[in-house]
């Protein structure tokens, strides 16, 4: 487990992406969506990380691509959104997003996929279950060792 505290304030922009050693889940309605102890993560200034997951390390049949829409990160490049939907269970539109074709800076994210921790019921980083980032424009997830203040609550967007 992480023991360090991290000021969001000392992250970097343009954001650093790195590797990160913590087990990350997501589950939804009952079911795993995403178990991986090889996640990349992306720390921002001002922001919580967001945790980007493989392929691989994602139950992808309960994902497909929402339609038409996209949003662009001056930083990363253009986002694609996915649909997260477990049988028997109101699918969540727009659950997550990835970068089929990210910037070259950040090659390393493509195909990978990052959750709103706000959209789906539960997500982990070690034993930890997190708390959304505000707002409902970023990703991020706040564990017990980030101190901000955060981006996203209102009033914060300009900051």
């Amino acid at each position: 487990m992480n023991k360090t505290t991290e000021s969001v304030w000392d992250y970097p922009r343009p954001p650093r992406l790195e590797p990160s050693p913590r087990r990350i889940r997501i589950l939804h309605a009952g079911r795993t969506v995403a178990d991986s102890t090889r996640a990349l993560r992306i720390l921002e200034t001002s922001h919580p990380p967001v945790y980007y997951l493989p392929p691989a390390d994602l139950d992808l049949s309960l994902l497909t691509r929402s339609n038409g829409y996209g949003s662009f990160c001056e930083f990363k490049g253009t986002a694609g959104y996915w649909d997260l939907a477990v049988p028997g269970s109101p699918a969540v539109v727009q659950a997550a997003w990835s970068y089929s074709q990210p910037t070259a800076r950040y090659a390393a994210l493509a195909g990978y996929l990052a959750f709103y921790a706000s959209k789906v019921d539960e997500c982990w980083v070690d034993d930890e279950l997190v708390q959304p980032q505000p707002g409902d424009f970023y990703g991020g997830w706040i564990t017990r060792d980030l101190r901000g203040p955060f981006k996203g609550a209102p009033g914060t967007r300009g900051w």
